[in-house]
């Protein structure tokens, strides 16, 4: 059984990583320890605890070079609490858009679902056994209608659950008794141009309310039916006031926010309006780096021990462009490095997702078989690094650049070479790209 991140020494995360994400050694290894180190202050004496925060980290390095791929790895190996966000998604308090603080409460939610998933998989045979009697109840009438005879036995309902296990009856259609729902569709911030509007709306919610007040009977799938049954058991079964606190403690002590983009909301140097705003983002979520308590539907929030991870390309500008305030609140920096042949050679064949793998298997699904040698992907990963000095740097997206151009005709055509194993030669890639890297100009529109 694969092991969970809160159990993984800081060789295993790296080792993990290593499946999906080439190079970059030295930031897979400070995420890694940082990691790690969380684990290592739930152990320490509670007077120790309070005294040891989390060292959040900058990432820099250019795009395409793996920095949001570590967080998306360290995602799915988490049982902690993660969300990626967009810092140029947010805007200084009195704005339009969203405000920082909703990055918490975003956290809270993902460990709200996690701790909820986890509940599940404790009781899923129970869940999975209500469910299943639950829509037999639904399942049986139809079934009645059109067999015109009675089916309520005990030999033909464990018949039927057997058949509705094996997936048989999944796009037949249920009727299904839904509950009322009294969902508002909330009240914007009020403004004299807007008032009148947002009160009717209001108004139109309460009057809805009262109209969905009974229950409806509608047409679903068994597939559909089972997804909001299961859902409604699992309400049942589940307590949900301790879900909410254990939710509330992960997020807190667990939780890992990684903010992407962090560069963009740089001031520079400047005084343009612009510039102010993002200077103003800045400031606020400096507190919440800091550690501030934010209030959310599911109570109170305190970002101290929330372990932040930012990236940026910081091409246009350098961390050092950051308010003075906001960069202590970063102290572990690594830098990543410009992506070589070498390591397009290795992105191409060594992941567990590597992109030839992926296109094989795209080709495999019209009968056509590539087969790629190994000098031919040599100079793939050669032209891909060409086009990259010779242009704009966009790291391993490049190679899907290179990739698409270069079986665009046999992808075109793949119903034509259907039953045929294609090998893609060194000769073969000169065929099909060695014109356009000749060419500066068709490089630089091309790849």
């Amino acid at each position: 059984m694969d092991k969970k991140l809160d159990e993984m020494m800081p060789r295993e995360i790296v080792e993990a990583l290593d499946k999906y994400i080439i190079s970059q050694s030295d930031a897979k290894r400070l995420i890694a320890v940082a990691i790690r180190n969380r684990v290592r202050r739930k152990s320490l004496v509670a007077e120790m605890r309070d005294e040891v925060t989390p060292k959040n980290i900058i990432m820099i390095g250019p795009t395409g070079v793996g920095k949001t791929e570590i967080a998306r790895r360290i995602a799915k190996l988490a049982n902690a609490p993660f969300i990626k966000v967009e810092a140029t998604k947010y805007t200084e308090v009195g704005y339009v858009g969203r405000d920082v603080e909703s990055m918490v409460k975003d956290l809270m939610a993902a460990s709200l679902n996690l701790v909820r998933e986890e509940q599940f998989a404790k009781r899923e045979k129970e869940v999975e056994e209500r469910v299943n009697e639950r829509i037999l109840d639904l399942l049986l009438p139809t079934l009645e209608k059109e067999e015109n005879a009675s089916l309520e036995t005990d030999a033909t309902r464990a018949q039927l659950k057997e058949l509705l296990a094996k997936g048989f009856f999944e796009d037949r259609f249920v009727e299904y008794q839904s509950k009322p729902t009294f969902k508002l569709s909330g009240v914007s911030v009020l403004t004299p141009a807007n008032q009148q509007e947002e009160l009717e709306s209001l108004l139109g919610d309460f009057n809805n309310m009262f109209a969905n007040s009974k229950p409806k009977n509608k047409k679903i799938t068994v597939r559909r039916a089972r997804e909001i049954l299961k859902q409604e058991e699992l309400d049942k079964i589940v307590d949900n006031d301790k879900v909410v606190e254990e939710a509330r403690m992960r997020a807190q002590d667990m939780g890992i926010i990684f903010i992407d983009e962090i560069d963009k909301i740089c001031a520079k140097g400047n005084t343009n309006s612009q510039d102010v705003s993002r200077e103003g983002v800045q400031r606020d979520i400096l507190p919440i780096v800091e550690g501030t308590k934010v209030a959310t539907k599911w109570g109170v929030i305190d970002t101290t021990n929330i372990l932040f991870i930012a990236a940026g390309a910081f091409s246009m500008s350098k961390p050092s462009d950051l308010i003075p305030e906001l960069q202590g609140r970063f102290p572990l920096r690594v830098e990543l490095k410009d992506l070589t042949s070498d390591d397009f050679f290795r992105i191409l064949t060594e992941p567990d997702n590597a992109i030839v793998k992926q296109y094989k298997a795209l080709m495999k699904t019209e009968d056509v078989e590539l087969d790629f040698t190994e000098d031919a992907l040599r100079k793939i990963s050669i032209i891909a690094e060409k086009a990259n000095n010779s242009t704009d740097n966009i790291g391993a997206r490049r190679l899907h650049t290179v990739m698409e151009k270069l079986l665009e005709d046999l992808s075109f055509d793949a119903d034509k070479h259907k039953g045929e194993k294609v090998e893609i030669t060194s000769e073969y890639v000169d065929e099909k790209l060695g014109n356009i890297i000749e060419n500066q100009d068709l490089t630089r529109y091309i790849l």
